[in-house]
Protein backbone atom coordinates (compact mmCIF):
# COMPACT_ATOMS: atom_id res chain seq x y z
CA UNK A 1 0.00 0.00 0.00
CA UNK A 2 1.08 4.01 -0.55
CA UNK A 3 2.62 4.96 2.23
CA UNK A 4 1.07 8.60 1.62
CA UNK A 5 -2.13 7.16 1.09
CA UNK A 6 -3.90 10.25 2.92
CA UNK A 7 -1.78 12.66 0.69
CA UNK A 8 -3.25 11.13 -2.39
CA UNK A 9 -6.47 11.37 -1.71
CA UNK A 10 -6.29 14.94 -0.79
CA UNK A 11 -5.00 15.70 -4.24
CA UNK A 12 -8.01 13.58 -5.90
CA UNK A 13 -10.30 15.54 -3.81
CA UNK A 14 -8.69 18.70 -4.85
CA UNK A 15 -8.53 17.80 -8.61
CA UNK A 16 -11.61 16.23 -9.07
CA UNK A 17 -13.42 18.26 -6.39
CA UNK A 18 -14.99 14.87 -4.86
CA UNK A 19 -15.72 15.09 -1.15
CA UNK A 20 -13.02 13.02 0.92
CA UNK A 21 -15.42 11.00 2.73
CA UNK A 22 -16.78 9.96 -0.91
CA UNK A 23 -12.69 8.66 -2.10
CA UNK A 24 -12.35 6.98 1.02
CA UNK A 25 -15.64 5.26 1.06
CA UNK A 26 -14.41 4.22 -2.54
CA UNK A 27 -10.97 2.87 -1.07
CA UNK A 28 -12.68 0.94 1.34
CA UNK A 29 -15.10 -0.62 -1.04
CA UNK A 30 -12.70 -1.52 -2.96
CA UNK A 31 -10.10 -3.36 -0.78
CA UNK A 32 -13.54 -5.51 0.05
CA UNK A 33 -13.54 -6.28 -3.67
CA UNK A 34 -10.08 -7.10 -4.07
CA UNK A 35 -10.11 -9.38 -0.56
CA UNK A 36 -13.67 -11.09 -1.73
CA UNK A 37 -11.81 -11.98 -4.67
CA UNK A 38 -8.96 -13.14 -3.42
CA UNK A 39 -10.72 -15.26 -0.64
CA UNK A 40 -14.06 -16.10 -1.40
CA UNK A 41 -17.57 -14.08 -1.97
CA UNK A 42 -19.07 -15.20 1.29
CA UNK A 43 -16.22 -14.08 3.61
CA UNK A 44 -17.71 -11.30 6.01
CA UNK A 45 -15.35 -8.62 5.22
CA UNK A 46 -14.92 -5.06 6.46
CA UNK A 47 -12.67 -2.58 5.15
CA UNK A 48 -11.70 0.84 7.64
CA UNK A 49 -9.24 3.79 6.30
CA UNK A 50 -6.82 4.80 9.32
CA UNK A 51 -6.63 8.32 9.53
CA UNK A 52 -3.64 7.39 11.90
CA UNK A 53 -1.39 5.49 9.40
CA UNK A 54 -2.80 6.57 6.25
CA UNK A 55 -3.71 3.40 5.34
CA UNK A 56 -6.97 0.83 4.24
CA UNK A 57 -7.20 -1.93 7.11
CA UNK A 58 -8.70 -5.38 6.47
CA UNK A 59 -11.25 -7.37 8.95
CA UNK A 60 -12.27 -10.54 8.49
CA UNK A 61 -15.46 -11.05 10.65
CA UNK A 62 -16.85 -14.62 11.86
CA UNK A 63 -19.33 -15.56 14.39
CA UNK A 64 -17.33 -17.52 17.52
CA UNK A 65 -18.91 -20.94 18.06
CA UNK A 66 -18.29 -23.80 20.49
CA UNK A 67 -18.67 -26.67 17.57
CA UNK A 68 -16.83 -25.38 14.16
CA UNK A 69 -19.29 -25.90 11.16
CA UNK A 70 -18.33 -23.36 8.62
CA UNK A 71 -14.76 -22.66 8.73
CA UNK A 72 -15.30 -19.40 6.62
CA UNK A 73 -17.99 -17.71 8.61
CA UNK A 74 -17.19 -19.46 12.46
CA UNK A 75 -14.05 -19.85 14.72
CA UNK A 76 -13.92 -21.97 17.61
CA UNK A 77 -14.12 -20.62 20.60
CA UNK A 78 -10.13 -21.58 21.97
CA UNK A 79 -8.85 -19.62 18.66
CA UNK A 80 -11.10 -16.87 19.62
CA UNK A 81 -9.77 -16.24 22.75
CA UNK A 82 -5.92 -16.50 21.62
CA UNK A 83 -6.63 -13.08 19.97
CA UNK A 84 -9.62 -11.72 22.40
CA UNK A 85 -9.31 -13.69 26.03
CA UNK A 86 -12.89 -11.99 26.76
CA UNK A 87 -14.92 -12.87 23.66
CA UNK A 88 -17.61 -15.64 24.26
CA UNK A 89 -19.73 -17.76 22.58
CA UNK A 90 -22.03 -16.02 19.62
CA UNK A 91 -19.91 -12.82 19.40
CA UNK A 92 -18.61 -11.24 16.32
CA UNK A 93 -14.83 -10.93 16.02
CA UNK A 94 -12.86 -9.16 14.09
CA UNK A 95 -9.62 -10.72 12.68
CA UNK A 96 -7.02 -7.99 10.82
CA UNK A 97 -6.19 -9.50 7.24
CA UNK A 98 -2.75 -8.82 6.00
CA UNK A 99 -3.44 -6.35 2.70
CA UNK A 100 -0.12 -7.93 1.68
CA UNK A 101 -1.67 -11.23 1.08
CA UNK A 102 -4.38 -10.17 -1.91
CA UNK A 103 -1.78 -10.46 -4.36
CA UNK A 104 -1.56 -8.89 -8.16
CA UNK A 105 -5.04 -10.00 -9.47
CA UNK A 106 -6.70 -8.97 -6.37
CA UNK A 107 -4.89 -5.20 -6.48
CA UNK A 108 -5.75 -5.21 -10.25
CA UNK A 109 -9.11 -5.82 -9.21
CA UNK A 110 -9.20 -2.67 -6.44
CA UNK A 111 -7.66 -0.27 -8.87
CA UNK A 112 -9.99 -1.16 -11.67
CA UNK A 113 -13.25 -0.53 -8.93
CA UNK A 114 -11.46 2.78 -7.86
CA UNK A 115 -10.99 3.89 -11.16
CA UNK A 116 -14.59 3.47 -11.66
CA UNK A 117 -16.21 4.32 -8.31
CA UNK A 118 -14.44 7.52 -8.96
CA UNK A 119 -15.65 8.09 -12.67
CA UNK A 120 -19.63 6.94 -10.98
CA UNK A 121 -18.83 10.10 -8.16
CA UNK A 122 -17.88 12.46 -10.47
CA UNK A 123 -20.76 11.38 -12.43
CA UNK A 124 -23.13 11.70 -9.42
CA UNK A 125 -21.98 15.27 -8.83
CA UNK A 126 -21.85 16.44 -12.20
CA UNK A 127 -25.54 15.59 -12.16
CA UNK A 128 -26.23 16.95 -8.72
CA UNK A 129 -24.46 20.39 -9.66
CA UNK A 130 -26.58 20.67 -13.19
CA UNK A 131 -29.89 19.41 -11.92
CA UNK A 132 -30.80 22.42 -10.68
CA UNK A 133 -30.32 24.67 -13.54
CA UNK A 134 -32.87 23.70 -15.20
CA UNK A 135 -34.05 26.42 -16.87
CA UNK A 136 -31.70 28.35 -16.41
CA UNK A 137 -28.77 30.28 -18.96
CA UNK A 138 -25.70 28.88 -19.28
CA UNK A 139 -22.66 29.51 -21.53
CA UNK A 140 -19.44 26.73 -22.57
CA UNK A 141 -17.13 27.12 -25.60
CA UNK A 142 -18.23 25.30 -28.55
CA UNK A 143 -15.47 22.42 -28.71
CA UNK A 144 -16.56 19.69 -31.81
CA UNK A 145 -19.62 19.07 -34.11
CA UNK A 146 -21.50 15.57 -34.07
CA UNK A 147 -23.78 14.33 -36.57
CA UNK A 148 -25.58 17.98 -36.82
CA UNK A 149 -25.73 18.51 -32.94
CA UNK A 150 -23.13 20.95 -31.28
CA UNK A 151 -20.99 20.12 -28.57
CA UNK A 152 -20.56 22.51 -25.84
CA UNK A 153 -17.82 22.79 -22.81
CA UNK A 154 -19.09 23.73 -19.83
CA UNK A 155 -15.84 23.36 -17.88
CA UNK A 156 -16.50 20.28 -15.47
CA UNK A 157 -18.93 18.72 -17.65
CA UNK A 158 -20.01 18.94 -21.67
CA UNK A 159 -23.49 20.05 -23.16
CA UNK A 160 -24.84 19.32 -26.61
CA UNK A 161 -27.07 21.70 -28.61
CA UNK A 162 -29.58 19.33 -30.74
CA UNK A 163 -29.98 20.32 -34.20
CA UNK A 164 -33.67 20.51 -33.24
CA UNK A 165 -33.25 23.51 -30.73
CA UNK A 166 -30.17 25.05 -33.29
CA UNK A 167 -31.30 28.34 -34.59
CA UNK A 168 -31.22 27.98 -38.46
CA UNK A 169 -29.75 31.07 -39.09
CA UNK A 170 -27.39 30.85 -36.69
CA UNK A 171 -23.73 29.25 -38.10
CA UNK A 172 -21.19 28.55 -35.16
CA UNK A 173 -17.18 27.62 -35.34
CA UNK A 174 -15.17 25.38 -33.29
CA UNK A 175 -13.81 27.54 -29.86
CA UNK A 176 -16.83 29.85 -29.99
CA UNK A 177 -18.56 31.27 -26.84
CA UNK A 178 -22.16 30.04 -27.04
CA UNK A 179 -24.96 30.61 -24.32
CA UNK A 180 -28.27 28.26 -24.35
CA UNK A 181 -31.34 27.83 -22.20
CA UNK A 182 -30.66 24.60 -19.95
CA UNK A 183 -33.77 22.45 -21.46
CA UNK A 184 -33.19 19.35 -19.86
CA UNK A 185 -30.67 17.02 -17.81
CA UNK A 186 -30.62 13.25 -18.46
CA UNK A 187 -28.07 10.65 -16.83
CA UNK A 188 -26.41 8.54 -19.50
CA UNK A 189 -24.62 5.78 -19.03
CA UNK A 190 -20.85 7.56 -19.82
CA UNK A 191 -21.93 10.98 -18.40
CA UNK A 192 -24.68 12.90 -17.40
CA UNK A 193 -26.59 14.70 -20.32
CA UNK A 194 -27.16 18.74 -20.55
CA UNK A 195 -29.42 19.22 -23.19
CA UNK A 196 -29.36 23.08 -24.12
CA UNK A 197 -31.63 25.12 -26.65
CA UNK A 198 -31.20 28.20 -28.46
CA UNK A 199 -35.14 27.63 -30.14
CA UNK A 200 -36.36 28.27 -26.43
CA UNK A 201 -38.93 31.03 -25.91
CA UNK A 202 -37.43 31.03 -22.20
CA UNK A 203 -33.85 31.84 -23.63
CA UNK A 204 -35.62 35.27 -24.71
CA UNK A 205 -37.14 35.65 -21.15
CA UNK A 206 -33.71 34.90 -19.62
CA UNK A 207 -32.17 37.48 -21.75
CA UNK A 208 -34.05 39.83 -20.43
CA UNK A 209 -33.54 39.08 -17.20
CA UNK A 210 -29.93 39.48 -17.19
CA UNK A 211 -30.45 42.61 -19.20
CA UNK A 212 -33.20 44.19 -17.13
CA UNK A 213 -32.69 44.83 -13.45
CA UNK A 214 -36.59 45.43 -13.37
CA UNK A 215 -37.10 41.89 -14.55
CA UNK A 216 -34.73 40.54 -11.94
CA UNK A 217 -36.05 42.46 -8.99
CA UNK A 218 -39.85 40.95 -10.07
CA UNK A 219 -40.94 44.97 -10.23
CA UNK A 220 -41.27 44.15 -14.17
CA UNK A 221 -42.87 40.71 -15.22
CA UNK A 222 -42.97 39.11 -18.60
CA UNK A 223 -45.97 37.76 -19.02
CA UNK A 224 -45.91 35.68 -22.27
CA UNK A 225 -43.46 35.24 -24.86
CA UNK A 226 -43.67 33.62 -28.58
CA UNK A 227 -40.76 33.24 -30.84
CA UNK A 228 -40.07 32.02 -34.39
CA UNK A 229 -36.29 31.58 -33.91
CA UNK A 230 -33.88 33.68 -35.78
CA UNK A 231 -36.72 35.81 -37.43
CA UNK A 232 -38.86 37.76 -34.86
CA UNK A 233 -40.22 37.52 -31.66
CA UNK A 234 -42.94 39.62 -29.04
CA UNK A 235 -42.90 40.16 -25.04
CA UNK A 236 -45.60 40.89 -23.36
CA UNK A 237 -44.48 42.59 -20.12
CA UNK A 238 -46.68 44.26 -17.24
CA UNK A 239 -45.13 46.47 -14.10
CA UNK A 240 -46.19 46.08 -10.61
CA UNK A 241 -44.80 49.63 -9.89
CA UNK A 242 -47.11 52.30 -11.42
CA UNK A 243 -44.18 54.41 -11.85
CA UNK A 244 -42.04 52.15 -13.56
CA UNK A 245 -42.80 52.21 -17.26
CA UNK A 246 -42.80 48.34 -18.72
CA UNK A 247 -41.54 48.69 -22.35
CA UNK A 248 -39.11 51.52 -21.40
CA UNK A 249 -37.55 49.75 -18.88
CA UNK A 250 -36.62 46.41 -21.11
CA UNK A 251 -36.08 48.90 -24.02
CA UNK A 252 -33.42 50.80 -22.24
CA UNK A 253 -32.12 54.28 -22.97
CA UNK A 254 -31.63 54.59 -26.76
CA UNK A 255 -32.68 50.82 -26.85
CA UNK A 256 -29.59 49.52 -25.02
CA UNK A 257 -30.76 47.08 -23.18
CA UNK A 258 -33.13 45.54 -26.24
CA UNK A 259 -30.38 45.70 -28.25
CA UNK A 260 -28.20 43.64 -26.13
CA UNK A 261 -30.22 41.28 -26.52
CA UNK A 262 -31.24 41.23 -30.57
CA UNK A 263 -26.98 40.67 -30.58
CA UNK A 264 -27.12 37.85 -28.22
CA UNK A 265 -29.76 36.19 -30.95
CA UNK A 266 -27.98 37.27 -33.67
CA UNK A 267 -30.17 40.14 -35.24
CA UNK A 268 -33.80 38.80 -34.06
CA UNK A 269 -36.29 41.60 -34.27
CA UNK A 270 -37.99 41.71 -30.78
CA UNK A 271 -41.35 43.41 -30.56
CA UNK A 272 -41.84 44.60 -26.50
CA UNK A 273 -46.21 44.69 -26.27
CA UNK A 274 -47.62 46.17 -22.89
CA UNK A 275 -49.48 43.57 -21.32
CA UNK A 276 -53.43 44.34 -20.28
CA UNK A 277 -55.57 41.59 -18.50
CA UNK A 278 -58.34 42.76 -21.06
CA UNK A 279 -57.94 40.21 -24.43
CA UNK A 280 -59.08 42.41 -26.54
CA UNK A 281 -57.18 44.99 -25.78
CA UNK A 282 -54.12 42.47 -25.15
CA UNK A 283 -55.05 41.99 -29.10
CA UNK A 284 -55.02 45.13 -30.58
CA UNK A 285 -51.40 45.86 -28.73
CA UNK A 286 -49.90 42.32 -30.16
CA UNK A 287 -50.76 42.72 -33.78
CA UNK A 288 -48.58 46.38 -33.66
CA UNK A 289 -47.80 47.84 -35.77
CA UNK A 290 -51.06 47.21 -37.57
CA UNK A 291 -53.95 49.53 -36.70
CA UNK A 292 -57.22 48.11 -35.60
CA UNK A 293 -60.67 49.29 -35.93
CA UNK A 294 -62.99 46.82 -34.44
CA UNK A 295 -62.86 43.77 -32.34
CA UNK A 296 -65.00 40.99 -32.28
CA UNK A 297 -64.59 37.81 -29.36
CA UNK A 298 -66.18 34.41 -29.16
CA UNK A 299 -65.01 33.45 -25.56
CA UNK A 300 -67.04 30.13 -26.52
CA UNK A 301 -64.46 28.97 -29.41
CA UNK A 302 -62.21 31.21 -27.72
CA UNK A 303 -61.27 33.64 -30.82
CA UNK A 304 -61.35 37.02 -32.28
CA UNK A 305 -61.93 38.39 -35.45
CA UNK A 306 -60.00 41.66 -36.04
CA UNK A 307 -61.08 44.46 -38.67
CA UNK A 308 -58.28 46.83 -39.90
CA UNK A 309 -57.95 49.18 -42.31
CA UNK A 310 -57.29 48.30 -45.99
CA UNK A 311 -53.96 49.47 -45.99
CA UNK A 312 -53.10 48.07 -42.94
CA UNK A 313 -54.41 44.23 -43.58
CA UNK A 314 -50.49 43.62 -44.82
CA UNK A 315 -48.82 44.85 -41.39
CA UNK A 316 -51.22 43.07 -39.47
CA UNK A 317 -50.96 39.60 -41.30
CA UNK A 318 -46.97 40.15 -41.28
CA UNK A 319 -44.56 38.28 -44.08
CA UNK A 320 -45.72 34.91 -44.58
CA UNK A 321 -48.08 35.37 -41.80
CA UNK A 322 -45.47 35.76 -39.58
CA UNK A 323 -46.61 38.59 -37.36
CA UNK A 324 -50.42 37.09 -36.54
CA UNK A 325 -49.13 33.90 -35.81
CA UNK A 326 -46.47 35.57 -33.10
CA UNK A 327 -49.51 37.42 -32.10
CA UNK A 328 -51.72 33.97 -31.77
CA UNK A 329 -48.93 32.09 -29.62
CA UNK A 330 -48.40 35.68 -27.28
CA UNK A 331 -52.49 35.92 -26.75
CA UNK A 332 -53.13 32.35 -26.63
CA UNK A 333 -56.92 33.50 -28.61
CA UNK A 334 -57.54 32.10 -32.31
CA UNK A 335 -57.50 35.02 -34.39
CA UNK A 336 -59.06 35.63 -38.11
CA UNK A 337 -58.18 39.26 -39.64
CA UNK A 338 -60.63 41.49 -41.86
CA UNK A 339 -59.75 44.23 -43.89
CA UNK A 340 -62.65 46.22 -43.67
CA UNK A 341 -64.00 45.93 -47.22
CA UNK A 342 -63.58 42.71 -47.64
CA UNK A 343 -66.01 42.40 -43.81
CA UNK A 344 -68.30 44.29 -45.47
CA UNK A 345 -68.88 42.09 -47.61
CA UNK A 346 -69.41 39.40 -45.61
CA UNK A 347 -71.78 41.29 -43.45
CA UNK A 348 -73.82 42.22 -46.39
CA UNK A 349 -73.82 38.78 -47.53
CA UNK A 350 -74.45 36.86 -43.90
CA UNK A 351 -77.07 39.55 -43.87
CA UNK A 352 -78.73 38.65 -47.35
CA UNK A 353 -79.06 34.85 -46.03
CA UNK A 354 -80.07 35.39 -42.52
CA UNK A 355 -82.79 37.85 -43.50
CA UNK A 356 -84.81 34.89 -44.88
CA UNK A 357 -85.23 33.42 -41.87
CA UNK A 358 -88.90 34.34 -40.65
CA UNK A 359 -88.40 33.30 -37.35
CA UNK A 360 -85.84 36.03 -37.17
CA UNK A 361 -86.22 39.48 -36.85
CA UNK A 362 -84.01 42.45 -37.93
CA UNK A 363 -82.29 42.60 -34.95
CA UNK A 364 -82.23 39.27 -34.27
CA UNK A 365 -80.01 38.90 -37.47
CA UNK A 366 -77.82 41.48 -36.63
CA UNK A 367 -77.05 39.92 -33.32
CA UNK A 368 -76.00 36.64 -35.06
CA UNK A 369 -73.85 38.55 -36.96
CA UNK A 370 -72.01 40.42 -34.73
CA UNK A 371 -71.56 36.48 -32.87
CA UNK A 372 -69.72 35.36 -35.91
CA UNK A 373 -72.78 33.84 -37.66
CA UNK A 374 -71.81 34.56 -41.77
CA UNK A 375 -74.42 31.82 -43.08
CA UNK A 376 -76.94 29.99 -43.24
CA UNK A 377 -74.50 26.90 -43.09
CA UNK A 378 -73.22 28.25 -40.07
CA UNK A 379 -76.74 28.71 -38.37
CA UNK A 380 -77.68 25.26 -39.24
CA UNK A 381 -74.58 23.70 -37.97
CA UNK A 382 -74.98 25.86 -34.29
CA UNK A 383 -75.91 24.30 -30.90
CA UNK A 384 -79.38 25.00 -29.94
CA UNK A 385 -78.39 26.72 -26.70
CA UNK A 386 -76.03 28.67 -28.61
CA UNK A 387 -78.65 30.45 -30.77
CA UNK A 388 -81.12 30.40 -27.54
CA UNK A 389 -78.26 32.30 -25.69
CA UNK A 390 -78.09 35.14 -28.07
CA UNK A 391 -81.53 35.58 -29.48
CA UNK A 392 -83.01 35.58 -25.87
CA UNK A 393 -84.94 32.63 -26.67
CA UNK A 394 -86.14 29.43 -25.23
CA UNK A 395 -84.46 25.91 -26.64
CA UNK A 396 -87.33 24.46 -28.55
CA UNK A 397 -87.33 27.96 -30.25
CA UNK A 398 -83.77 28.22 -31.25
CA UNK A 399 -84.18 24.01 -32.79
CA UNK A 400 -86.91 25.85 -34.89
CA UNK A 401 -84.68 28.46 -35.78
CA UNK A 402 -82.31 26.08 -36.74
CA UNK A 403 -84.57 23.96 -38.44
CA UNK A 404 -85.67 26.85 -41.08
CA UNK A 405 -82.08 27.45 -41.38
CA UNK A 406 -81.97 24.21 -43.49
CA UNK A 407 -84.49 25.32 -45.31
CA UNK A 408 -82.76 28.72 -46.04
CA UNK A 409 -79.71 26.24 -47.27
CA UNK A 410 -81.66 23.85 -49.31
CA UNK A 411 -83.39 26.69 -51.25
CA UNK A 412 -80.14 28.67 -51.90
CA UNK A 413 -78.77 25.29 -52.99
CA UNK A 414 -81.38 24.59 -55.21
CA UNK A 415 -81.03 28.74 -57.09
CA UNK A 416 -77.67 27.95 -57.40
CA UNK A 417 -77.90 25.03 -59.22
CA UNK A 418 -80.82 26.70 -61.72
CA UNK A 419 -79.27 29.74 -62.32
CA UNK A 420 -76.19 27.86 -63.43
CA UNK A 421 -78.51 25.75 -65.63
CA UNK A 422 -80.23 28.72 -67.08
CA UNK A 423 -77.48 29.81 -68.86
CA UNK A 424 -76.43 29.19 -71.86
CA UNK A 425 -72.93 27.23 -72.83
CA UNK A 426 -71.26 30.22 -74.28
CA UNK A 427 -72.81 32.70 -71.83
CA UNK A 428 -71.42 30.15 -69.05
CA UNK A 429 -67.98 29.89 -70.72
CA UNK A 430 -67.68 33.70 -70.32
CA UNK A 431 -68.84 33.64 -67.02
CA UNK A 432 -66.48 31.12 -66.12
CA UNK A 433 -63.82 33.89 -67.68
CA UNK A 434 -65.20 36.18 -65.88
CA UNK A 435 -65.53 34.46 -62.59
CA UNK A 436 -61.47 33.88 -62.94
CA UNK A 437 -60.74 37.44 -63.62
CA UNK A 438 -62.67 38.81 -60.61
CA UNK A 439 -60.44 35.66 -59.05
CA UNK A 440 -57.30 37.79 -60.23
CA UNK A 441 -58.38 40.99 -58.65
CA UNK A 442 -59.66 39.36 -55.55
CA UNK A 443 -56.52 37.19 -55.24
CA UNK A 444 -54.69 39.36 -53.00
CA UNK A 445 -57.97 39.81 -50.60
CA UNK A 446 -58.20 35.79 -50.38
CA UNK A 447 -54.78 35.45 -50.08
CA UNK A 448 -54.74 37.85 -47.11
CA UNK A 449 -56.93 35.65 -45.50
CA UNK A 450 -55.22 32.70 -45.65
CA UNK A 451 -52.19 33.45 -43.47
CA UNK A 452 -54.85 35.47 -41.18
CA UNK A 453 -55.60 32.49 -39.32
CA UNK A 454 -53.76 31.44 -36.46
Amino acid sequence: MISDLARLIDVVHREKNIPRDALIEVLESAMVAAARKRFGQDRDIEAQFNEDLGEVELFEFRTVVDELEDDELEIEIELARQADPDCEIGDSLGIKMLVEDLGRIAAQTAKQVIIQKIRDAEREMTFNEFKDRKGELIAGIVRRFEKGNIIVDLGRAEAILPKREQVPTETYRQGDRIQGYVLDITRSSKSPQVVLSRTHPGLLMKLFELEVPEIYEGIVRIEACAREPGHRAKIAVSSLDRDVDPVGACVGLKGSRVQAVVQELRGEAIDIIPFHPDPARFIVHAIAPAQVSRVYMDEHTHSMELIVPDDQLSKAIGRRGQNVRLAAQLTGWRIDIYSETRHTELVEQARGELSRLQAVDVEGVEQLIRHGFRSAQELYDAEAYEIASILGIEEDDADAVIDEAEAVLDALILEEAENRKALPDDAEGEGEGEGEGEGEGASEGESDELPAEA
